[in-house]
């Protein structure tokens, strides 16, 4: 006895030592004077060891004591047996020790709780099989089970979506002598509920239950129903409430308010919040913290940002505004938002507060500021994250390398992946799912092949999302044939494919992998949409057919890539075909087939048809974007009702809608064709002030007043863009140089090409040819001599600067081919739509008498400047 004392004190001394611990109790163990009491100490043992992952060891304990000690056996092995149910993420060491105490002692039943602790463990570790075996031992062992052995198994077929067996079950407790209680009540109406159920729970506890319910099963009800958008559900359950006397408390407002908010409805929570906080005399309850932090999340969550600020001023007067949630809410609905100058004096102010930023405020932060592409502010809040104690997590990383990706930095991205790993944080699937898109989108084949194979060698789950990126990748790189091999291979056995060479699928499909990478809708889209990007449209009906087969039913996007391929080719009625399918099949139109049916009957010329359309999206609630109107204005140009089109412009710009240079360029071209050059300068005028100084729209209107033959207009447009900048290879300035020397006007193309040169552009340098002719036969014979020799060094290549008699330096620079600076582009866009609308009102009335020349930028110009 005192032997073993001593020894187990050693044991407790050196339980940071487990070798050595368990040394030390073997020796107890293997001890002729150990005693009946030693099973005592096996719970310290068996802790020590679970603590340091031996399960080897304490598979051995288990032998030693069944086959040295058979009179503790049983009592020793239970407790080692609890200390395993009892400890997180063991549950399969536990029930396999389980199996082997029941091998052992089968006629010894167990004690009811220890099967209770095992049936809530098993379902806490999502091991639902386990509660089945666990069960039918305990019939079989002759225990009879309670009310708590039932709600626990209830529990379990509710988890798991088996609520006809849950329903089964209930109606047997009174067989084996056990009642229902609130709590039964509570797991099966929660059960149902999360089914979306929820008007089957409510007929449940009105024709099953013999008890009244109490608030908890009420306030689970009312929450559920907000969530299906049954809000008038909702208000009776809350009258009945209080007709039970179960006076609504704040868990059922804040059930309804959560509900409303993440359906949208902000204006109905807050009406029921405004009531919380003003109806005292009505017996409702005052708001709390959380009443408040939800009010603030649907209110960033829709953009609302005035009331959110007023929210926060309440909550801050109120003392409602000190945890940690609300601000995290609070900075996660400014940076969603936009507001990053907010969010970091919010950062900055619960550090002023003492409340210490966590990862998740980090995060917020991190997201926010790679939404926004500041990746060297986001790379200096991990650096800040580091000095404060908060280490970067899987979330941080991919934030950063999904901002890095969509910015089409792709070496970055790889670095930070690299940085994450060294760090020793490990990336998940999505992570390498985003870098992997990325790859696939800049046409990195290779390296997207080699990070596949990566992926699979160290075990990453992937799943369907990586399947439909490598199908995605191939369809861009045309590769269809590999990605329809993909496609067939995701629902064969990945084993079978892994050896198959160059096998896209085999390095997807490992086995572990394969019931997580299906095909989805997604996948069958994707190639469809690639096969009729070139035309295949029979494969793509062909493997519409085989998505059907396999059961996977097509949706609103499925069905416009046939809508969009018809319409492209001209077949309106199949288009048409495919919608009434469409339709059939319960899914909506959506504003992609609305603008691929417009182009398609537009390019026949049927504009009734069009305008019924655009009716239709009315009808529906579906607003028309800038591609709509595009193709309208397209349209209507194309059989010659421009000014009907210039009408839309009107109502696109009344609407808020800005157009973009595409839909100037569409009405210019109309107008300068039908030879109404003033409207189509009007037109060009607007779209300045809309859209910017834009190169495509002063060489588009440079080249039409030049086809047009008004010379004079060309020439005053070519130099507002030689001093903007703007000259590019779209000008068709050699054939204005040309004919201008044609016309008898050789000092004005002589000015022009002596303005390119002061200018230095790098322009067609057969431009010279003409002038120089003219100059010869005039006899400035000194000028054209001059030109010829600038022309002749530019013909060499010369790079460095030249200087020729009369001073002009010649030097070579890169046409600009957007134009202009981002800040000029930004000032004329700051003229707004209102000054447009003006504009476009005069076109309207009298197609104005603007002068070309008001387009030259003045010398004095302070927003130049």
């Amino acid at each position: 006895m005192e032997e073993t004392r001593k020894l187990m004190k050693a044991v407790h001394q050196n339980s940071t030592n487990p070798k050595l611990a368990w040394h030390l109790f073997k020796r107890i163990l293997s001890s002729p004077s150990t005693s009946t009491s030693t099973h005592h100490h096996i719970p310290t043992i068996t802790r020590i060891l679970l603590a340091a992952n031996m399960h080897h060891e304490i598979d051995n304990l288990t032998q030693l004591i069944t086959s040295n000690h058979p009179n503790i056996a049983h009592h020793s092995l239970i407790s080692i047996l609890r200390i395993l149910a009892q400890s997180p993420h063991h549950i399969d060491s536990a029930f396999s020790h389980f199996k082997s105490l029941r091998t052992q002692f089968p006629s010894t039943p167990l004690p009811l709780p220890l099967y209770h602790l095992l049936l809530r463990s098993s379902l806490q570790n999502n091991r639902p099989h386990f509660v089945t075996s666990l069960y039918t031992d305990m019939i079989q062992s002759g225990v009879s089970p309670q009310t708590y052995t039932f709600n626990l198994l209830l529990q379990s077929l509710c988890e798991s979506n088996a609520l006809d067996h849950a329903l089964q079950l209930f109606d047997k407790m009174s067989e084996k002598g056990c009642y229902p209680n609130e709590f039964t009540a509570g797991i099966l109406v929660r059960g149902f509920c999360r089914a979306g159920k929820t008007k089957e729970a409510l007929e449940f506890i009105d024709n099953k239950l013999c008890f009244n319910v109490n608030r908890v099963v009420f306030n689970t009800l009312v929450s559920s129903f907000c969530k299906q958008d049954m809000n008038d559900e909702a208000e009776k359950l809350v009258e009945r409430m209080r007709e039970k006397g179960l006076f609504p408390d704040v868990v059922t407002f804040n059930s309804r308010i959560s509900a409303l908010c993440r359906a949208g409805k902000v204006f109905e929570a807050s009406r029921i919040f405004r009531d919380m906080q003003m109806d005292g005399e009505l017996g409702l309850p005052k708001p709390n913290v959380v009443t408040f932090n939800l009010m603030l999340k649907g209110f960033c969550q829709q953009g609302m940002m005035e009331e959110a600020r007023s929210l926060v001023e309440t909550m801050k007067k109120g003392g409602n505004f000190v945890n940690l949630e609300s601000y995290n809410t609070w900075l996660l609905g400014l940076l969603r938002n936009g507001k990053l100058l907010e969010a970091r004096s919010v950062l900055d102010e619960m550090v002023d507060n003492g409340i210490e930023p966590n990862i998740y405020s980090y995060n917020i932060v991190m997201d926010g500021l790679c939404r926004n592409h500041m990746m060297l502010d986001a790379r200096r809040l991990m650096d800040l994250m580091v000095s404060n104690g908060v280490y970067p997590d899987t979330v941080t990383y991919t934030t950063l390398l999904h901002g890095y990706c969509s910015k089409g930095k792709v070496f970055e991205a790889k670095a930070v992946l690299n940085e994450m790993i060294r760090k020793g944080c490990h990336p998940n699937t999505y992570t390498c799912n985003t870098l992997l898109n990325s790859l696939w989108k800049q046409g990195r084949k290779v390296e997207a092949e080699e990070m596949l194979q990566k992926m699979n060698e160290k075990n990453y789950q992937l799943d369907t999302v990586t399947c439909n990126i490598v199908v995605n990748g191939l369809c861009r790189n045309g590769e269809l044939e590999k990605a329809s091999e993909v496609v067939s291979e995701m629902w064969t056995d990945g084993t079978d494919s892994i050896g198959k060479e160059n096998s896209f699928a085999g390095l997807v499909n490992s086995v572990h992998n394969v019931p997580t990478s299906m095909p989805d809708v997604i996948t069958y889209t994707t190639l469809i949409s690639g096969l009729c990007k070139v035309g295949r449209l029979e494969e793509a009906k062909k493997k519409f057919i085989e998505m059907m087969a396999k059961n996977l039913h097509p949706d609103s996007v499925t069905y416009d890539t046939f809508v969009l391929s018809f319409c492209k080719q001209g077949k309106i009625s199949s288009a048409l075909r495919v919608l009434k399918d469409m339709e059939r099949n319960g899914c909506s139109k959506t504003l992609q087939t609305y603008n691929s049916l417009i182009w398609g009957l537009g390019s026949k010329g049927q504009i009734f048809e069009i305008y019924g359309l655009m009716d239709e999206m009315r009808e529906r609630g579906i607003r028309p974007d800038i591609c709509t109107y595009n193709n309208m204005i397209s349209c209507l140009c194309e059989v010659g009702k421009a000014k009907d089109a210039t009408s839309l412009l009107h109502e696109l710009l009344d609407k808020g809608i800005s157009p973009n240079v595409s839909s100037f360029k569409i009405l210019i071209k109309a107008f300068c064709k039908s030879g109404d050059f003033k409207v189509a300068c009007e037109l060009f005028d607007v779209a300045l002030s809309v859209c910017g100084h834009k190169e495509a729209l002063y060489s588009l209107m440079f080249n039409e007043l030049l086809t047009g033959g008004k010379l004079s207009d060309a020439k005053e447009l070519l130099e507002a863009s030689l001093e903007r900048s703007l000259l590019s290879k779209n000008f068709m300035y050699k054939d204005l140089i040309d004919k201008l020397c044609k016309n008898e006007r050789l000092d004005d193309a002589h000015f022009l090409l002596q303005k390119l040169i002061d200018k230095g552009y790098d322009f067609d340098h057969s431009s010279f040819i003409p002038v120089i002719d003219g100059l010869s036969k005039r006899g400035n014979k000194q000028q054209a001599d001059e030109l010829a020799r600038i022309m002749e060094l530019a013909l060499e290549g010369r790079d460095a600067d030249r200087t020729c008699r009369n001073g002009n330096t010649v030097f070579r620079r890169k046409l600009h081919k957007d134009g202009g600076s981002d800040w000029q582009d930004i000032i004329n866009r700051d003229v707004g739509s209102g000054i447009a609308l003006k504009t476009l009102k005069r076109v309207e009335k009298g197609w104005g008498q603007g002068s070309i020349l008001s387009l030259l930028p003045q010398k004095n110009d302070f927003l130049d400047y």
